[in-house]
């Protein structure tokens, strides 16, 4: 199954969704997924990622716009659309008296799979629950129905994979599982849309990051070059002596005591390096004894420009 050419997975062109009431979920998004990356999308809650999700799975009209799924235009060729992603929701839905075998070759049936070319076994086998097949699905975990999701999702093998919040409310073990799942099925040639509230999955997962706030897209960039653009860093300090007063310095953003000599200095890299930072430190009278630097990180991006847009 091939539509038009093209080296995006999605395609959003211009999307707009305005709900009754002049609710304006989307408002003029444009974005594009290169194919065969796994593609973060970030952004606080009610900030539109579901409306979009939605969107491209067929379950919302767009107000305006356009949009396609590998290569294929949701509007003018919705079958094939439809056919070409799997979307992991957050809600946990599939009949409860049905085993994940059944569930999954009920799915399989819908999207039209022959019974030859049913993958049941193996999907259950690669999201761990080949023990389970048989099983009512009602009587298994909250972490086992979450994987049950995506494998569901992934019955009729679609390019692209959607997997919205998989990890919410998992185990940390749970979650590296599903992490290196993603991992597998991305080395398999899947593209993978994450979307997540923890930040530090995003960084590790994903090759590229796009955050939306109200309805607008704020960002959309390589992983690192986001993560680059924290201008904040910081500097764990101790000091020999108690620190009393704390030290004020032009070139501090922000300090903030820990223990009793003890402190977290905050600077702004494009203003001043640690070494400046230190010195300044040492010329207020305090004797450095040990120090820790603390890398910015996507939270401190994503609290920023969300702070900004707002």
């Amino acid at each position: 199954m091939r539509g038009r050419m093209t080296d995006a997975a999605i395609h959003v062109e211009n999307v707009t969704k305005i709900y009754e009431g002049d609710v304006r979920a989307l408002d003029n998004v444009n974005l594009t997924v290169p194919r065969g990356t796994i593609f973060g999308l970030l952004g606080p809650n009610g900030a539109g990622k579901s409306t979009l999700i939605n969107i491209l799975a067929g379950l919302v009209n767009k107000t305006a716009g356009s949009a396609s799924v590998w290569g294929f235009d949701i509007d003018r060729d919705p079958r094939n659309a439809k056919a070409s992603i799997g979307i992991v929701n957050q809600e946990i839905t599939f009949d409860p008296f049905f085993t994940p075998a059944e569930t999954l070759d009920i799915q399989a049936g819908l999207y039209g799979v022959p019974r030859n070319a049913k993958r049941t076994m193996e999907l259950l086998k690669a999201v761990r629950l080949e023990d389970k097949a048989d099983a009512y699905a009602r009587t298994l975990s909250g972490g086992m129905k979450r994987r049950l999701m995506v494998a569901k999702a992934m019955v009729h093998s679609p390019p692209v994979l959607i997997l919205d919040e998989p990890t919410a409310g998992v185990d940390i073990d749970l979650r590296r599982q599903l992490w290196d799942y993603v991992r597998e099925l991305h080395a398999g040639g899947v593209t993978v849309i994450l979307t997540t509230h923890y930040l530090e999955e995003a960084e590790e997962l994903c090759d590229r990051i796009a955050i939306i706030n109200h309805g607008k897209l704020i960002a959309d960039k390589p992983t690192r070059e986001l993560v680059n653009m924290a201008q904040e860093k910081a500097v764990v300090v101790t000091v020999e002596k108690d620190i009393t007063t704390l030290p004020d310095r032009s070139c501090f953003e922000k300090v903030e005591q820990i223990d009793h000599n003890t402190i977290t200095i905050t600077y702004r890299k494009d203003r001043v390096n640690a070494g400046e930072v230190l010195t300044a430190l040492g010329e207020a009278g305090h004797v450095i004894i040990d120090v820790t630097t603390r890398e910015a990180d996507l939270e401190d991006v994503f609290l920023n420009l969300t702070r900004e847009a707002a």
